[in-house]
């Protein structure tokens, strides 16, 4: 595909994106059920959530968790010291992730269900995924540091928190070990490395891919008002500091998603 149909494909997703039906297919999305192997009916559909999100397969890839937290650091280094030249590198990461994110978080073999599928999160990370591969191909990411107020890096120390996760595995209660700075899920967790992908968007807008940017942000708002509804209202004896830590997720999405509808931020 050569340069004018790329931008005029990249002008007609902008455009997309921006209208009402686009967001009334999303909303209808989440009517999407969930799949089961041994058939569910619908008074199942919140268990078999919280039973796939708690058993996906991630969690048996353990002995990868630390690859996953080490190579976001070292792109984030790459884009620091080479700029522009890891901007290929990072969106193709990004996209893979989230292709991950989608089949290991959103997939699992339970007791109860047999093999079971959150359908609705599956779609939309591929959504995501699927953006992110875009911007591999049409390069709207400028990753080149100019000035910026110093109110915009806000976005670091919570995306930083959201990327440790100091939380006990076992109780899911406070836990600051720094050890799992390197050696928990957040590497492989949409909900806990979209804050760093967006911080990083946000870093350096306007001179980004609008579209994923828009698009990253808009499904990252969807999953933080899951998150704040179970965490926060249906077991918040169990899971409020889980709550807490996706709060990340819910404020630099919406920050996000408002800077995708700004062409230019003024830095003076």
């Amino acid at each position: 595909m050569n340069t004018e149909k790329l931008e005029k494909a990249q002008t007609k997703l902008e455009w997309i994106t921006r209208k009402w039906w686009f967001y009334l297919l999303l909303v209808l999305l989440q009517f999407v059920p969930p799949y089961a192997a041994k058939g569910i009916s619908m008074a199942d559909i919140g268990w078999i959530t919280g039973e796939v999100l708690s058993h996906g397969i991630v969690y048996n890839l353990t002995v990868l968790y630390p690859i996953f937290k080490v190579i976001p650091i070292a792109l984030i280094i790459l884009i620091i010291f080479l700029k522009n030249r890891a901007t290929l590198l990072f969106s193709i990461y990004a996209g893979i992730s989230y292709v991950l994110f989608a089949f290991l978080q959103n997939i699992a073999v339970t007791e109860k269900y047999g093999l079971a599928i959150i359908t609705i999160n599956l779609i939309m990370f591929l959504l995501v995924a699927a953006f992110w591969f875009w911007e591999s191909v049409v390069r709207k990411n400028v990753l080149i540091m100019e000035k910026q107020p110093l109110w915009k890096y806000w976005v670091v120390p919570i995306a930083f928190i959201a990327f440790w996760y100091p939380a006990n595995p076992n109780t899911l209660l406070p836990d600051f070990n720094p050890i799992y700075f390197f050696t928990n899920m957040a590497g492989l967790a949409f909900c806990l490395m979209t804050p760093v992908y967006l911080a990083v968007l946000t870093l350096y807008h306007p001179k980004v891919n609008i579209v994923t940017l828009r698009v990253t942000s808009l499904v990252g708002i969807i999953i933080a008002l899951y998150n704040m509804w179970v965490n926060f209202l249906i077991a918040p004896a169990q899971l409020w500091w889980n709550g807490v830590l996706h709060i990340p997720l819910l404020s630099i999405s919406i920050y996000a998603f408002a800077l995708s509808f700004r062409k230019s931020w003024s830095v003076e």
